[in-house]
């Protein structure tokens, strides 16, 4: 044995018989006779135990105690004393006392105490080391790293959230919500989120005011367990992403943004705008196909942006008639039509201070249009059934599948709200014009539908694949999402074949090689999905258009005698 124990009494009777003892078991001990001389060996050499009396004199073994706390000398360190009693053990206890033992000392009991208090300091060395292991790790990552209790009060911060984020351990103790108003609460929402629900969340590549300018940076948090499993708090990690996402842009390679995935020309230019967009409080018209990812984008220019931290309200405007989309958007007051029995707040309200999202804006109606023109024109709305005009603060992003230019030439919408809409438009592209996105789509939703059906179901075929590809796709992004899905219910397999396709996947796989099998019913499920173009019905068959023109003829099909 290789332990050093220190024995401190005035009496060199005890001192010798201490040392007899804890000799003849191995360990190396050391005696002194008063406070000076133990203080003394304390300094100059190291002990892994420390056995003091409690009278030293006009000092006393608390005195020692006192000193090696103050110096934070760390071991155990027993008390003996001739008359033990609660004031002493207590105060000995509150300084810091491992234990403490009673005269006259029988060798078992030394010996065991002893060993209880070596066996302590070697877990108290390791528990240390591990800690000081962790603590520089944590000062050596370069992302900022900070951690909360449950009820947002900051409990540890690294080095790099001093550069990054301008918080420094003297946070340390205080509410986070003081600190959020500086980043305008990104960082304050995203924590608050993952102790609410207990639940990891992220806040992806979100710019953030810095002194040195604005940086990018992506923020994420995770609930804190005790070893019992308790939840306790959450520690968040701010990643500096600046550099990357400059080269990324520049070098148009990103795969995904916000929820948008793609690498295809096109969608890199719908990165860059999202991005330019999201501190420009300016209205935006989302336009694109059904299925290719409007609301997507609208959500990733709310989250990228200053009001992230405010509400996202979302409105199907084509899912209401005008006097329920009326009293949605803008509310009422009791008594304004049969059945309001009470105020009622409008989504415009509900959204204030952040964005409201008006999906299919093409479906509203001329009285609709004007009321919106003029919310947007003055910033107010006029709840129904009320004379007061309400100011609001929102942030208004549209979206429609239909060609608004040509609804304003045929008089069905108004030109100026039209314009004050079309401030700054994103054309999503469809899917069919990005079909190089299609592997990166195909293993986004086999991981989204593998966690939502608990599968493990790892690749297509290149059979599947290949008529992916070939595919015209009307349905876009959310076509592609649901027919996996039909795949993943019928699959058994980890691998979709051709078998678990719907079945105008099926038949198309046939009709790639032989177009004999296009029966009357085949092709006019094609021009019915395709609007009657003969052209898409083709390329959705994946056949000449001369074969759709000559199995018309042959089956004299026409809108006319279908129903």
């Amino acid at each position: 044995m290789n332990e050093k124990i220190l024995v401190i009494d005035d009496e060199e009777s005890i001192r010798f018989t201490f040392e007899s003892f804890l000799s003849d078991e191995g360990y190396s001990v050391t005696t002194a006779k008063d406070y000076d001389e133990a203080i003394s060996r304390i300094t100059e050499e190291g002990f892994d135990v420390i056995f003091t009396d409690i009278i030293l004199g006009d000092k006393s073994g608390l005195d020692i105690l006192k000193e090696i706390r103050m110096k934070k000398i760390n071991g155990p360190v027993i008390m003996i004393t001739g008359y033990p009693n609660v004031e002493t053990a207590s105060a000995a206890v509150r300084m810091g006392a491992f234990d403490y033992i009673s005269k006259p000392v029988r060798q078992a009991t030394l010996l065991r105490t002893a060993a209880m208090a070596l066996q302590h300091n070697t877990l108290q060395k390791k528990t240390e080391q591990y800690r000081s292991n962790l603590e520089a790790i944590f000062r050596s990552v370069k992302d900022a790293i900070i951690t909360v209790d449950k009820d947002m009060t900051v409990l540890e911060v690294n080095e790099a959230a001093k550069n990054m984020c301008g918080i420094d351990r003297g946070w340390i103790g205080k509410a986070f919500s003081n600190f959020s108003a500086n980043c305008k609460g990104k960082c304050f929402d995203v924590l608050k989120r993952t102790i609410e629900a207990k639940k990891p969340a992220e806040l992806y590549r979100s710019e953030c005011p810095h002194n040195n300018g604005r940086k990018v940076v992506t923020i994420s948090a995770s609930p804190l367990l005790n070893t019992s499993g308790a939840f306790y708090g959450a520690v968040m990690v701010v990643k500096d992403e600046t550099l990357l996402s400059f080269l990324e842009r520049n070098l148009k390679e990103r795969r995904q943004f916000h929820n948008i995935i793609g690498q295809n020309e096109k969608i890199q230019k719908i990165y860059a705008l999202v991005e330019d967009l999201a501190d420009v409080q300016t209205t935006v018209l989302i336009t694109g196909e059904s299925g290719s990812g409007k609301e997507l984008v609208a959500d990733a220019i709310h989250y990228t942006g200053t009001r992230s931290n405010k509400p996202f309200v979302k409105v199907n405007c084509s899912a209401l008639s005008e006097n329920l989309l009326e009293s949605e958007l803008f509310g009422h007051v009791k008594g304004a039509f049969t059945g309001a029995d009470k105020d009622r707040t409008g989504r415009f309200q509900s959204a204030e201070g952040g964005t409201i999202f008006l999906d299919e804006i093409g479906d509203i109606s001329m009285n609709m249009q004007l009321r919106l023109l003029r919310v947007i024109q003055e910033k107010i709305i006029d709840r129904v059934g009320d004379s007061t005009p309400v100011k609001v603060d929102v942030r208004i992003i549209a979206a429609t599948n239909q060609d608004l230019q040509k609804k304003v030439r045929l008089g069905k919408f108004r030109e100026d709200l039209y314009y004050r809409l079309k401030v700054m438009e994103l054309q999503l592209p469809p899917l069919r014009e990005r079909k190089d996105d299609i592997p990166l789509l195909v293993t986004h939703f086999l991981q989204k539908l593998n966690n939502k059906l608990n599968k493990n179901i790892d690749a297509v075929s290149e059979d599947v694949q290949k008529i992916f590809m070939d595919y015209y796709w009307p349905g876009n992004i959310r076509e592609l999402e649901n027919t996996l899905e039909h795949a993943f219910i019928v699959c058994h397999q980890n691998t979709i074949v051709v078998d678990c396709l719907p079945q105008n996947f099926k038949i198309r796989d046939t009709l790639l090689t032989d177009d004999t099998t296009l029966e009357p019913q085949v092709i006019i499920d094609a021009l019915e999905k395709s609007g009657w173009n003969k052209s898409k019905a083709a390329r959705l068959l994946g056949v000449n258009v001369r074969t759709i023109y000559r199995k018309i003829e042959k089956f004299n099909i026409t809108s006319e005698n279908i129903h």
